[in-house]
């Protein structure tokens, strides 16, 4: 009777040893399961840390490009201004030519009218002396 005593708690023993066993079979397997999910969320996140960086040295590109562009209407719009302002002064100097050709042109016509009126009366003179 003993020996089927000790048989009975080993049986007891060995279903609650089983049950611990699937019990942490089943721990295990969660466990495995949560890894291998974090696992993929750590690719996710790697990818999306990767495509991000890309994205950031597309942008940066961009800037730089826009940035040289920039850059580059800057010095065209000085060079414009510059031109402008030398286009600006040859056209004043031009004007201001012109302004006194005229003037001398005006006092060479009223010159010329004078001497025509002197040249009429001196020759109606002569005329009416002969």
């Amino acid at each position: 009777k003993g020996g089927k005593k000790q048989i009975q708690k080993l049986e007891a023993r060995v279903r609650e040893l089983e049950g611990e066993v699937e019990s942490e079979q089943k721990r295990n397997a969660e466990a495995v399961k949560g890894l291998r999910k974090h696992e993929r969320r750590v690719k996710e996140l790697t990818y999306q840390t990767e495509e991000g960086r890309k994205n950031i040295l597309r942008l940066q590109d961009l800037v730089d490009k826009l940035q040289a562009k920039v850059k580059s209407y800057k010095r065209q719009a000085e060079e414009a201004e510059e031109q402008s302002n030398t286009n600006l002064s040859k056209f004043r100097k031009l004007q201001h030519e012109l302004e006194e050709a005229e003037e001398r042109a005006d006092i060479a016509e009223s010159q010329v009218n004078k001497l025509r009126v002197k040249s009429r009366e001196v020759h109606t003179k002569i005329i009416s002396e002969e």
